[in-house]
């Protein structure tokens, strides 16, 4: 059974808030933050202080591109790499609208890439969008557990 949760990728507290709060309205599952590419790879892969979660994957990543440790590229080669995790659906959600940042993502394996809004309406409106569409709409391949 595919799990039913998102896993957010985001260094900017403020982005974190706006994006939870954006998410109550356009999707059901439960989110699941992590503050930087690193944590985000060691949640995916069970260790260090995840070591003990339980062995399910998220329904999908909103991961953002610039953060301190590891950015979101080199998250999206490791997590695409994995053959377990490389079906779990990506979503670049970062403010830079650079062709090359968006180029790159797309060569390291993302879904979907959406430049951040300024505006607030629109901010909650994108991640309303990404969370109906990604969590509720689309259907993505079941990720296997892994003992």
């Amino acid at each position: 059974m595919r799990s039913k949760f998102i896993l957010l990728v985001e260094d900017d507290q403020n982005d974190v808030e706006l994006t939870l709060r954006a998410l109550q309205h356009g999707f059901s599952g439960r989110v699941v933050v992590v503050n930087d590419g690193a944590e985000g790879l060691d949640f995916l892969f069970r260790r260090g202080k995840f070591a003990d979660r339980e062995p399910e994957y998220p329904g999908f990543i909103i991961l953002d591109k610039k953060m301190p440790k590891m950015d979101g590229i080199e998250l999206l080669y490791a997590v695409k790499k994995d053959s377990v995790l490389k079906n779990i659906p990506i979503i670049m959600f970062s403010s830079s609208n650079y062709e090359k940042d968006i180029s790159d993502s797309y060569k390291a394996g993302v879904n979907a890439y959406v430049v951040k809004p300024i505006n607030i309406d629109e901010y909650y409106k994108a991640v309303r969008e990404i969370g109906h569409f990604w969590g509720e709409m689309n259907e993505a391949p079941s990720t296997e557990h892994r003992p």
